[in-house]
């Protein structure tokens, strides 16, 4: 397992645009999407590619594209901030998706969607969601994807991470790398990541429990 840390300028600003409790969540989304197309740029770097050739307006030249399309997973629902800049940089990838919520009594992973290739044999996969807390949704899906035949490593992309999420992978023994904004001090009592940003999918789509 390795993790990186992206210490890009725009990263960094846009991470404390989202930390911010009064960023409204319109805005909290342009900055997620903002930080993800700078953290996924950095994900993608070691991507394969292949020779080929192109024909400009003068004359044929060499050239070199992707070897294979990419599969981007979104962890639901708060994965769902990272797809857009994803699919905009990798427009042609196919996209799967994971659905997790949290046991808010112990914390673990509750599993209710899974829309992913049956096979993924050859694949890169790079996994996005902005919240890297107790590990638990991650190496579900991590699962998931070996059982289809993932290559290893798999690539995660989230806004940060907690010390109690990468020592859970790591003691999972699952081969991953992950590229993240910064890794946060602790997780508290009720399983979030502190300092944070409170509940990225609240703040991404709105509280489901708020009546409006």
């Amino acid at each position: 397992m390795t993790v990186t840390v992206v210490d890009h300028p725009l990263v960094v600003d846009a991470l404390a645009r989202i930390r911010d409790a009064s960023t409204p969540n319109g805005v909290f989304r342009d900055h997620m999407e903002r930080m993800g197309l700078l953290l996924l740029a950095e994900a993608t770097r070691e991507l394969p590619l292949r020779a080929t050739s192109v024909t400009t307006p003068l004359e044929t030249t060499d050239a070199r594209r992707l070897a294979t399309q990419p599969v981007i997973v979104p962890i639901l629902r708060a994965g769902l901030g990272f797809l857009p800049p994803a699919q905009s940089l990798l427009p042609d990838a196919d996209v799967g998706f994971v659905g997790i919520s949290r046991d808010e009594a112990t914390f673990s992973p509750k599993p209710y969607v899974n829309r992913l290739p049956e096979r993924l044999e050859g694949r890169p996969v790079i996994v996005v969601d902005p919240m890297l807390a107790t590990g638990g949704s991650l190496v579900h899906t991590c699962e998931l994807l070996l059982e289809r035949g993932a290559p290893t490593p798999i690539t995660v992309v989230c806004a940060l991470a907690a010390p109690e999420g990468i020592a859970r992978i790591e003691a999972a023994g699952i081969d991953v790398r992950v590229f993240t904004a910064a890794i946060d001090e602790r997780l508290n009592d009720q399983a979030f990541i502190v300092p944070g940003l409170g509940d990225a999918g609240d703040r991404l789509f709105g509280s489901v429990n708020t009546e409006r």
